[in-house]
């Protein structure tokens, strides 16, 4: 499974990737507006890419399939990295296979149910982006979805790869990978959630003490 850093922190994104675990990064509009007010979005997404050499998701603002298009372009001559965003609307699947036909890499955001997964794995889409979290705020069961489209992707094929989102804690993550998905993008503040655990602590605490009995 891949991880990416779902951010557009720069502090956050170098730490992440001293870790030696991170293969890519999403954003999105939000995400830079909120890090990042003195700059624009495409210097933002140029920064990126010189930190991580995967990767790097940049959204589009559009929502019409003739600026989606132009506005796509645009931002895949940023770096051989940038993946474009798009949203998961009737336009948005436009402009999905209008890129992915130029060999523009596009992940299909803002998945709900599969059938909008499949729907853009048709129309050449290089990621989608299901959102577990969000689903799981409505009471509903968020990795069911990822389970759905782990079995229509498999049953027909398609390289369509499977970035999970909207990850909430270390389980969403455990669960995604048992359920075959390719990528997880995760918080920064769940990505170093993974690495604890109360008996580890524990473990390393009692090891020390043993031996400093020693001296």
């Amino acid at each position: 499974m891949k991880f990416f850093i779902d951010s557009a922190n720069l502090k956050e994104i170098k730490e992440a990737a001293e870790l030696g675990l991170l293969d890519g990064v999403t954003t999105n509009p939000s995400l830079v507006a909120k890090e990042n007010k003195q700059k624009d979005f495409k210097t933002t997404i140029k920064e990126i890419c010189k930190i991580v050499k995967g990767p790097v998701s940049a959204e589009v603002l559009s929502t019409d399939f003739a600026s989606m298009k132009k506005e796509g372009l645009e931002l895949s001559k940023i770096d051989k990295n940038v993946v474009i965003k798009l949203p998961m609307t009737v336009d948005g699947i436009k402009a999905t296979k209008f890129l992915s036909k130029k060999k523009i890499p596009v992940n299909v955001t803002l998945i709900f149910s599969s059938s909008q997964a499949l729907i853009a794995a048709k129309a050449g889409a290089s990621y989608v982006s299901p959102f577990v979290g969000r689903l799981d705020d409505i009471s509903s069961n968020g990795m069911n979805l990822i389970n759905e489209i782990s079995e229509i992707f498999l049953n027909y094929g398609f390289p369509t790869e499977i970035l999970v989102a909207s990850i909430r804690n270390p389980i969403h993550l455990v669960e995604s990978a048992r359920m075959g998905a390719d990528v997880a993008t995760i918080p920064f503040k769940v990505l170093l959630q993974l690495f604890k655990h109360p008996l580890t602590d524990i473990g390393l605490e009692n090891f020390l003490k043993d031996w400093n009995k020693k001296k």
